[in-house]
């Protein structure tokens, strides 16, 4: 098997975990949950139950030797060769990328043609983005072509010479611009302020931000990040080296994703407070309201929104391939595809559904594709990011918990466990984890049918009860 040197698989697995969730959903996940509270329990989520998930999947995909699918078989024992089944939660890839590959073409768009001309009222900001949304079908096509042409491109170069020589180069770049970009937001009044909202830990303040919802979207953002669930993991880390030290992977995977969300929060939220924006603005708050925060720097404002829209793209794109790999390494070993038919066959499947979903959004045919009050994206980007993702978490860390004997898996686990940190790692995959991932698939399907966060839902039912 081509294999990942180790620093590649740490590169690579990296650039699967940093791109929309760290970079886009994290700090506008921070706004609207209060920031400190909410970072703190993302960081200790992250550094538990995180870590343990991940050294999970590793192990998983690093002994099984094989694609998401085979790699549970190879590891089930011989009467529950059925959990094979669990690993073809791995479409759920392919069907992200058809959604989050027209995100990433917003991205580029707004570098090209966007970060040279930024809009100066959040008026005329939330006019070209709703133009784009609704209307520019062209635009988004071709933003769609262009992500998966480049996806396809480097995935079927295989993994030595496409996704481990594209992460090589482009990870370190990532952190070398947003390690520049932080030091000038570090020169402004209002870093402070984003330092004090971000990172600040007052326990009153703690008490009141501390609830059900913000736990939830917590336990969502660190599931989310991590790329767990849709066979990633499992399929890179069963192209790495077999001597390979997975928790220490697991660690810097973690850390360096929690450096560059907290980098990208602090930045953010510096230039939001220095020229009075909204912290709390939501998913609008990179496409919306920072273009207009930046208008104010004149040319310099226009060169740190290329830069943060490079660094962005460059993230996007690494977790783009990622989303790839897993569908693409099934089918070479499955269908027995070379690797080039396997991806372009997978690259036109995600393209069309792609198309239909711009459709959907941007065209006429978008009330014909609209279920309720919920657009054809919003289906897709549920099923696969929130159903399909947290599903194939939860069978993950069943099956390491419950599955696979507890003597094998401390067998697996000698060369970077010892004899007590492999006792917790289990009981986290046993108990725990399992519990949190039930918990996340409850709370997003609430959220998703009938419009309510989890804590309002749960209040609603008991007063309901009582009242009859």
């Amino acid at each position: 098997m081509n294999c990942f040197g180790k620093i590649g698989f740490l590169l690579a697995a990296l650039g699967s975990s940093i791109g929309l969730g760290h970079i886009w959903r994290f700090p506008y996940m921070a706004g609207t949950n209060g920031g400190g509270a909410f970072v703190l329990l993302y960081l200790f989520l992250a550094l538990s139950i995180g870590i343990a998930m991940l050294v999970g999947e590793m192990l998983l995909g690093n002994k099984g030797r094989a694609n998401a699918f085979k790699s549970y078989e190879n590891l089930a024992p011989p009467h529950r060769k059925r959990w094979r089944y669990a690993g073809l939660t791995l479409i759920g890839g392919p069907i992200i990328l058809s959604f989050y590959a027209i995100v990433l073409g917003w991205v580029f768009y707004y570098l090209f043609f966007v970060s040279f001309n930024l809009p100066t009222d959040i008026e005329s900001s939330t006019a070209i983005f709703n133009d784009l949304y609704t209307q520019g079908f062209i635009l988004q096509s071709l933003g769609l072509l262009f992500v998966m042409g480049l996806s396809g491109w480097v995935i079927s170069r295989g993994v030595k010479r496409g996704i481990e020589r594209l992460n090589l180069i482009l990870t370190p770049l990532l952190f070398l611009i947003f390690f520049g970009l932080l030091l000038y937001a570090m020169s402004m009044e209002s870093f402070s302020k984003a330092v004090a909202f971000m990172l600040s830990f007052n326990t009153e303040e703690l008490k009141k931000a501390l609830n059900l919802n913000v736990f939830v979207d917590s336990l969502g953002q660190v599931f989310f990040s991590l790329s767990l669930g849709v066979g990633i993991i499992i399929t890179y880390a069963a192209s790495s080296q077999e001597t390979q030290n997975l928790f220490k992977s697991a660690l810097w995977i973690v850390l360096s994703g929690v450096v560059i969300a907290i980098m990208a929060g602090l930045m953010i939220f510096t230039f939001v407070y220095e020229y009075n924006g909204e912290v709390g603005a939501g998913a609008g708050l990179i496409f919306i309201t920072l273009p207009v925060m930046l208008s104010h720097l004149g040319i310099l404002g226009n060169i740190i929104a290329c830069l943060f829209l490079i660094a962005f793209s460059f993230a996007g794109i690494t977790s783009a391939i990622s989303l790839l790999e897993p569908a693409v390494m099934y089918v070479c070993e499955n269908a027995k595809y070379s690797r080039a038919k396997a991806t372009w066959s997978i690259v036109g499947a995600v393209f069309v559904l792609g198309m239909v979903i711009i459709g959907s959004i941007s065209t006429p045919l978008s009330s014909y594709l609209t279920f309720g009050a919920k657009s054809l994206m919003d289906v897709v980007e549920f099923l696969s990011a929130n159903i399909i993702m947290t599903l194939g978490g939860l069978l993950a860390v069943i099956f390491m918990g419950w599955v696979v004997p507890k003597a094998q898996l401390q067998s697996f686990s000698a060369g970077f466990f010892t004899p007590i940190m492999f006792h917790i790692w289990y009981f986290l995959m046993r108990y725990v984890a399992p519990l949190i991932t039930i918990v996340i698939l409850l709370a997003v399907c609430v959220q998703f049918f009938t419009g309510k966060d989890i804590a309002s839902f749960i209040f609603e039912a008991i007063r309901y009860e009582k009242s009859h």
